[in-house]
């Protein structure tokens, strides 16, 4: 294989991860276009809500944490990890899973906050909070390019599951007819809480599984498979719920099992 041939071959987990930056890119557009939509009902109530479309920004997130997957198999199967690549899918993270979602995010609490009277026209000093999650994003992806150690156990949550939770949040709004769960969601103290939590997990040290197969043997392997069979559970019975549940059980069955091997 001539120097040449082996170098274009580095370059192609590259253009999968500029997949992942594009598909990032396009999640923002639609989170952010239209804004809040005003609307009245027969009364001549005033209506408050974000376009159902930001749906697709979920989506979006969705196929770039497919292709954020796909790049690494690719790399691994070319034997075609580089650092340029380790950096370069860091900062496509960080716009996937860090500033797409904190714009989800700051759209809710624009939602929220328009429910009550006069908050239409809200200070952006309540809708800041919004930009720690890319911050923390940023955070934890600058000190894992730092950290070799890091291989079948994370130190804090990986950008890309605190954005796939994120991410969740308008499937369940438009698609889960429950009451509790649009008064949840319009609750700008729970919204703030999801920000508090998500940002602190990334940028703590807590050891979180990385979904790496070690061998094949069911011993070694034995978190990753008690969270398939909880992933299939949950999606079978909680349909839209089921994501934040899967994050939630990801994070506690890596606790657990780390702290049974330690």
């Amino acid at each position: 294989m001539t120097a040449d041939h082996g170098l274009n071959m580095k370059q192609i987990p590259n253009f999968f991860t500029l997949i992942n930056l594009v598909f990032g890119c396009v999640a923002i557009v639609f989170t952010l276009q239209n804004g809040i939509i005003i609307t009245a009902d027969a009364d001549g109530t005033m209506l408050l809500d974000i376009p159902e479309k930001i749906w697709m920004a979920s989506l979006f997130i969705g196929l770039a944490a497919f292709i954020d997957f796909l790049d690494g198999f690719v790399a691994r199967l070319f034997n075609a990890g580089s650092e340029m690549g380790k950096q370069l899918d860091s900062l496509a993270d960080l716009v996937s899973f860090g500033v797409a979602p904190g714009m989800i995010i700051y759209q809710f609490l624009r939602l929220s906050f328009a429910q009550e009277e006069g908050g239409v026209d809200v200070s952006m000093i309540w809708l800041a909070p919004a930009f720690i999650i890319p911050c923390a994003a940023a955070w934890r992806l600058a000190r894992f390019n730092l950290d070799a150690t890091q291989t079948f156990y994370f130190k804090g949550m990986p950008v890309p599951a605190a954005g796939i939770f994120v991410a969740s949040l308008p499937l369940i709004y438009w698609n889960v007819n429950e009451a509790w769960t649009r008064e949840l969601l319009l609750n700008k103290w729970f919204l703030y809480g999801i920000v508090a939590i998500l940002s602190w997990l990334m940028v703590s040290t807590l050891p979180l599984m990385a979904l790496k197969f070690k061998d094949l043997s069911i011993r070694n392997n034995l978190p990753k498979i008690i969270l398939l069979v909880v992933a299939i559970v949950a999606i079978l019975l909680l349909k839209w719920l089921a994501l934040p549940v899967i994050i939630l059980a990801y994070v506690l069955i890596s606790l657990l099992f780390k702290i049974k091997t330690t």
